[in-house]
């Protein structure tokens, strides 16, 4: 495996982070543009020496930071300064009280929504993104790039025009209009490819251990143990949100699986901080059922996630060999919760209740979440009577053609009164 690196990885100095864990074996390494173990190829996550003392001491200090994730950079992978450096400052989005939508699918407990779609580039890639850019720095890339399924396309288009690198994304050839147009707007180089998302990522790969990718930061490949960090602020903010609780069950899209499994994370990490009361908590998995293999395996009882072509209208999740897969069926399976899927006429449906409820027009994803919400309640696997977070990841004005079949005016008149009471609209 060829493995870029940019400067010497001694000099860096990134917060509390300390080294590069892998997930498999254990085996440390130190800090730069590294994804796998050299040992055992396994996946690299972040170490920590997170901040110790008194928790209503680090408690203080988170609220008393910024609005956005670079209140918890004591506890992320980023320098103490982040926060005055020029960056989209994604993050601490709104956390909606549901009770309209609670209503309509029968919950009794609360039911909150955590609406992403109100981040820079409208998803909650700017989180990811913003760390993986503070990464990108410090290893002195000069091109930001990635493989993507839209949003990321987007958001490492912005971060970098912010930040006054270059990018460079990939994306297959057929994206929504909407995220082709939002990624290619900031500038950038923006490359469609003929074939998947894995066909894009496996190129992408391929280029970083080429000439050609030289001093490129591919945020979710050479950069991804930092990025993915950036998933564990929604854990945080949830839980700040909730009055420093945590909540009793999530839901929680899937695509790699990578958010998921760091916002198990971000919980533990929470507890171990002092920060939340130490109490069992569930998390469920949510997929559409054209690009469902990690719903797949979960059912049939599997430790493997076998890939799949995907073939469904939630392209931001259609991810068909998902790296975190099997971490995902870990932490649903220790934690008690469940991996659904729901396919596209109930992700639509979905898009629609939520915003006739709550007035949050959510992308395909999210009404991927809310589907198998409401599916998880109709088989019993999900607890009415307790708090639930559901996540909403993203703007449904980038997935428009979803819903545009099946909405639009309801009635086209004549400019009279007589032609609006014949409409029985009145």
């Amino acid at each position: 495996m060829a493995v870029q690196t940019v400067g010497s990885s001694t000099e860096i100095s990134l917060g509390p982070a300390v080294a590069l864990s892998c997930r498999e074996c254990g085996e440390r390494f130190p800090l730069g543009p590294v994804f796998a173990c050299e040992a055992c190829f396994g996946p690299l996550e972040i170490a920590y020496d997170l901040p110790g003392g008194d928790p209503e001491a680090l408690r203080a200090r988170i609220e008393a930071g910024p609005n956005s994730i670079w209140r918890y950079a004591p506890l992320l992978p980023v320098p103490a300064d982040v926060a005055d450096k020029p960056n989209l400052n994604p993050g601490f989005t709104r956390l909606v009280k549901a009770d309209n939508l609670a209503r309509e699918l029968g919950v009794t407990g609360q039911l909150h929504v955590k609406d992403d779609s109100g981040n820079p580039t409208h998803s909650f890639k700017d989180r990811v993104v913003a760390i993986a850019v503070e990464a990108a720095r410090a290893f002195g890339f000069t091109t930001l790039s990635c493989s993507s399924t839209g949003n990321l396309a987007g958001a490492v288009g912005a971060a970098a025009a912010r930040a006054g690198l270059r990018s460079c994304v990939f994306i297959p050839h057929d994206l929504e209009q909407g995220k082709v147009v939002m990624a290619a707007v900031y500038g950038g180089d923006l490359v469609g490819i003929e074939g998947t998302y894995d066909d894009v990522n496996r190129f992408c790969s391929e280029l970083i251990g080429d000439p050609l990718g030289e001093g490129w930061g591919f945020v979710n490949v050479n950069l991804r143990p930092y990025y993915a960090e950036g998933s564990k602020t929604l854990a945080y903010e949830i839980c700040e949100q909730l009055g420093w609780r945590l909540p009793d069950q999530i839901v929680v899209p899937i695509a790699s699986g990578s958010q998921l499994t760091k916002i198990d994370k971000g919980l533990r990490e929470l507890v171990a901080l002092g920060l939340v009361e130490d109490r069992p908590y569930k998390i469920f998995g949510a997929q559409a059922e054209g690009c469902s293999p990690v719903a797949r395996a979960f059912k049939e009882g599997h430790d493997v996630v076998r890939p799949v072509k995907p073939d469904t209208i939630a392209k931001s999740l259609a991810i068909g060999n998902p790296a975190d897969g099997p971490y995902v069926l870990d932490i649903a399976r220790r934690t008690g919760g469940v991996v659904e899927d729901v396919n596209d006429e109930q992700v639509v449906d979905a898009i629609k209740l939520l915003a006739r409820t709550e007035g949050i027009f959510a992308e395909t994803a999210g009404g991927v979440t809310v589907g198998v919400t409401r599916k998880l309640i109709e088989t019993g696997a999900l607890d009415p009577s307790l708090t639930t977070v559901v996540l909403n990841t993203g703007d449904g004005l980038k997935t428009l053609d979803a819903v545009a079949p099946t909405t639009g005016p309801s009635a086209i008149i004549r400019p009279n009164l007589d032609s609006f009471r014949e409409a029985g609209l009145a």
